[in-house]
């Protein structure tokens, strides 16, 4: 078992910046793809960032691409979303989750609890 336990979110104007992190504990030693995903209000859950066991490969949805950096620190158990130049549309909860493959195709084998994030006009 892997528990993922988010934070970072909260209230940013548009334009601003936030890091997330996402702490993993239980299982942490195994090779686990980590990503993260986000629900705005009336919507489905959609892909944002992932990353490779190792870190050296990432991949992110279009669009959030340029703007959302996803790392990972595997000695701390910890992998963290950079984001900047925040839109309103951004706005949603943003879940953790990892992933036995780096491709999460909409799954993943655990999550986290989530954490708002609003971005304000």
């Amino acid at each position: 078992q892997v528990q993922l336990v988010e934070s970072g979110g909260g209230l940013v104007q548009a334009g601003g910046s936030l890091r997330l992190s996402c702490a993993a504990s239980g299982r942490t030693s195994l090779p686990y793809a980590m990503g993260w995903f986000r629900q705005a209000p009336g919507k489905e859950r959609e892909f944002v960032a992932a990353i490779s066991w190792s870190g050296g490969t990432s991949y992110y949805s279009d669009s959030v691409k340029g703007r959302f950096t996803i790392s990972r620190d595997n000695a701390e158990s910890t992998v963290y979303l950079q984001m900047n130049g925040l839109k309103p549309e951004d706005t949603a909860v943003y879940y953790c989750a990892a992933h036995k493959s780096l491709f999460f195709a909409g799954r993943a084998d655990y999550w986290g609890q989530g954490t708002q994030v609003t971005v304000s006009e």
